[in-house]
């Protein structure tokens, strides 16, 4: 079975949200660059995003923050949200069964797949960090998802952007395969994906399909 993180994988939305989490900071009073957001954040759920900041600002956001922060990225959805180049048609190629296992709270995760036309590939098998109790860089998310597909961990492949993804999957035994089609990936992200545990990176939807249907593959796919 493939397991798809969602932001950054299937659809372009870390650079959105990352640049609204640096605005929102910033206007806040804690200083945070788009790619501050990027290194420091991709992957982890808005609650333990906000328990770093508090912890390192040392004092606490308004109540409203999430909430704010939400709103203005599910407009910026309605208007600027993209699929990841070339997935759609992955997925309509793709044999093996599916999932997807995000960070993301189940309403933004659904808007997001369905304004992309995505969602059809993996209804209703669609898990949210939500469901878990503690979110990535623990495995409980991919664990979860294995077991409600009814696959082994080990039988199961990641498809990953983030570091905390990486690291969730490998402590979940699980194989991990980076990717770096996202708009929000830097030039190094690869290495640091690999540094993380990934076993190989995949730079865009046509080298993650090659990798996931054909014998270049690593040997534990």
């Amino acid at each position: 079975m493939v397991i798809f993180d969602c932001d950054g994988v299937l659809i372009d939305s870390e650079t959105l949200a990352s640049r609204i989490d640096a605005e929102e900071l910033t206007r806040l009073g804690y200083p945070t660059s788009y790619s501050d957001v990027v290194l420091r954040f991709t992957g982890l759920s808005s609650a333990t995003m906000r328990k770093m900041v508090e912890e390192d600002w040392g004092r606490a956001l308004p109540d409203d923050f999430d909430a704010m922060v939400q709103a203005r990225i599910k407009e910026s959805y309605r208007t600027e949200l993209q699929a990841i180049a070339g997935i759609d048609n992955l997925l309509h190629q793709l044999p093996s069964p599916r999932c997807v296992a995000s960070s993301s709270a189940p309403e933004k995760l659904r808007l997001g797949l369905e304004l992309t036309g995505l969602l059809p590939h993996f209804e209703p098998h669609v898990f949210s960090s939500v469901m878990v109790k503690v979110g990535k860089p623990a495995p409980d998310l991919f664990l979860f998802a294995a077991a409600k597909m009814g696959v082994e961990p080990a039988r199961c492949v990641v498809v990953e952007d983030s570091i905390a993804g990486v690291r969730a999957s490998v402590a979940a035994g699980m194989t991990v395969i980076g990717f770096t089609a996202g708009g929000h990936c830097l030039e190094d992200h690869g290495q640091r994906l690999l540094s993380a545990g990934a076993a190989v990176v995949a730079r865009s939807a046509e080298d993650l399909g090659a990798l996931l249907t054909t014998s270049t593959a690593p040997q534990r796919l």
